[in-house]
């Protein structure tokens, strides 16, 4: 099959949920201070993954840095361009696309790594008996894009069996991967693990989970912001970065209450199904914690460089130091 890359997709937090679009809104002032407006892309719609942001909001963590966030959900924003040349002062991005746009010349930081491990994974029902990566061999994968997250997942995945993409059969299918899978299009997809196997599950189907984490450390979704933002506003990117580090802590510390937050941000979420939608939460809040929350582990970047080295999409080693930093997250 013939692979078309594309380097520079917005490829965070790809979620086929028909959660209809809405905007978030916070007050204008707060004692009296006028707020500096900051337009945030996350990459998709409205979704209870993105609670943290919605507690931060409303508790007013924002407010107190000084910020009125307005949640951009337009997936087609090219964010990261956008804050490498200035026009953004923040986005959400996941961890591979850092690397691909410095590998650009692009002076993209990450300074929150809000997912402490990798989303991604490869999920089968339980009766084709994949339960480790070598059982992939001879496999048809389908997977949404060959690009972005999923596609560095799955790379990961194969590698971690010993395996070459000339080892399986692997397909685009776009978001389709539920249908694909129990249709039996596909032996296997690969999925965002806090979203299809839930989804698959509450189906009643029986499935096994490859977790990228389980095999290897990657850096993931977080915040990032521009070089020249951090040389000439560092007290902005600490008051955001610890607004939402806050949204994060008291949505671990209190899940319902958080959910309950999501009704107002999440269009229809009062019609879905409850338990489905708190079990994706659950499984969310698995990938955000950790030793300490919000900081990115030197060896996670590490691994993707080599990981994108493996697979062509960058060419030479970076200066990983200047990719990340945790300067601005609270101990």
């Amino acid at each position: 099959m013939k692979k078309k890359y594309v380097s520079l997709m917005l490829s965070l937090f790809i979620l086929p949920l028909a959660l209809g679009a809405c905007t978030s809104s916070a007050p204008e002032k707060a004692s009296g201070q006028s707020l500096r407006e900051i337009s945030l892309p996350v990459g998709y719609i409205p979704n209870v993954q993105f609670a943290p942001l919605y507690v931060a909001i409303e508790k007013g963590y924002f407010r107190n840095a000084g910020v009125n966030i307005k949640i951009d959900y337009s997936y087609e924003t090219d964010a990261l361009a956008l804050v490498g040349a200035g026009k953004l002062e923040f986005a959400m991005v996941s961890g591979e696309q850092v690397l691909l746009g410095r590998a650009q010349q692009l002076p993209v930081v990450n300074v929150l790594a809000w997912y402490q491990k990798y989303p991604v994974g490869i999920v089968s029902l339980k009766s084709a008996g994949i339960t480790k990566p070598e059982d992939l061999r001879g496999k048809r994968i389908g997977t949404p894009v060959l690009s972005g997250a999923s596609y560095v997942g799955m790379e990961a995945l194969l590698a971690a069996g010993g395996l070459k993409d000339a080892d399986v059969q692997i397909d685009t299918i776009g978001f389709n991967q539920v249908e694909s899978l129990v249709t039996g299009r596909e032996d296997a997809v690969v999925v965002y693990v806090a979203n299809e196997p839930v989804q698959l599950e509450a189906q009643g189907y029986d499935v096994d989970i490859l977790l990228v984490s389980d095999y290897l450390t990657l850096v993931s979704n977080g915040l990032i912001t521009s070089e020249k933002i951090l040389n000439e506003d560092p007290e902005l990117v600490r008051g955001v970065a610890n607004a939402l580090l806050n949204g994060i802590k008291d949505t671990i510390a209190d899940p319902d209450g958080a959910y309950e937050i999501c009704k107002k941000y999440v269009e229809n979420l009062e019609n879905a199904d409850e338990a489905t939608q708190k079990r994706i939460l659950a499984e969310s809040i698995k990938l955000w914690q950790g030793e300490q929350l919000g900081y990115s582990q030197p060896e996670a970047w590490v691994n993707m460089q080599n990981v994108l080295m493996k697979i062509g999409l960058i060419q030479k080693e970076l200066d990983l130091e200047k990719a990340y930093t945790n300067e601005f997250i609270s101990k």
